[in-house]
């Protein structure tokens, strides 16, 4: 069956110096899409955890968070919050991890493995490569063409896809073969769509953060916009939420916010 999460409770107990929370989504908001925060920006945080809690959601893995943000970021902020909370730490310490298999648990993750594999061996589209499933620890995404394609072949398939609805009409049947799960389907980039319960997007970081413990919990991030990965949490009902356009564009509204 399905479990609940589980939260190591250990540290939990810390009470912050200040009352208000800056979490901070990482690609566009802290960091240029995909790249490393600049030597300014990380200055600037310093600066800002003299004044208030810092914390960081990202929808990317913990190795990928630390290639863009350094290698000790768990301990350079309050809290760190990678595939979206899925894996969050605070003050450097792991306090939660929760992982697909173990929350569908094994059944019902293989009835979807099965199945997806069964419609894909079914599918008439041009061409075929390899990996048309990758397993991650919070999802699973899946592939029509599979994710081993050239960039041509990539490019080639897009067009495909979007003038005959293939990955479109693929989660119309996975929603009615899948209802019991409640599983949340996002279509992203040009080969693939991901699938991962409902309410692991970026609210499911709040899970770790106490009623109470803030005043205030503000949120920057870019793609606040609906169908965007930030649109959940900056439209949450604890939280201040707060559009940014660029790394320097969270500066300057931070600074305004809080450094005055």
């Amino acid at each position: 069956g399905i479990s609940v999460i589980t939260i190591i409770t250990d540290r939990m107990n810390f009470t912050s110096n200040s009352k208000k929370l800056a979490l901070f989504d990482v690609d566009g908001t802290l960091t240029p899409a995909r790249k490393t925060a600049s030597p300014e920006m990380k200055a600037f945080l310093v600066e800002l955890k003299k004044r208030a809690s810092v914390g960081i959601v990202g929808g990317s893995d913990l190795v990928k968070q630390k290639e863009q943000m350094g290698e000790n970021i768990v301990d350079e902020v309050d809290y760190s919050f990678s595939e979206n909370g899925l894996i969050a730490y605070k003050n450097g310490t792991l306090i939660g991890k929760q992982m697909i298999h173990t929350y569908l648990g094994e059944d019902n993750l293989k009835s979807i493995i099965n199945w997806t594999l069964k419609y894909i061996a079914d599918l008439d589209i041009p061409i075929k490569r390899g990996t048309f499933i990758e397993f991650r620890s919070g999802m699973l995404n899946i592939s029509p063409i599979g994710r081993n394609c050239s960039q041509h072949e990539r490019d080639e398939y897009e067009k495909f896809d979007l003038a005959n609805g293939v990955r479109a009409k693929m989660i119309e049947q996975m929603k009615t073969v899948f209802a019991h799960l409640n599983l949340t389907y996002s279509i992203g980039g040009q080969i693939s769509f991901d699938l991962f319960p409902q309410g692991w997007n970026k609210t499911f970081c709040l899970n770790f953060i106490p009623e109470g413990e803030y005043e205030e919990i503000h949120f920057f991030g870019d793609k606040t916009f609906e169908g965007g990965n930030d649109y959940e949490i900056f439209t949450h009902s604890r939280v201040i939420g707060h559009t940014v356009t660029s790394p320097e564009d969270t500066i300057a509204q931070c600074t305004a916010l809080f450094l005055r």
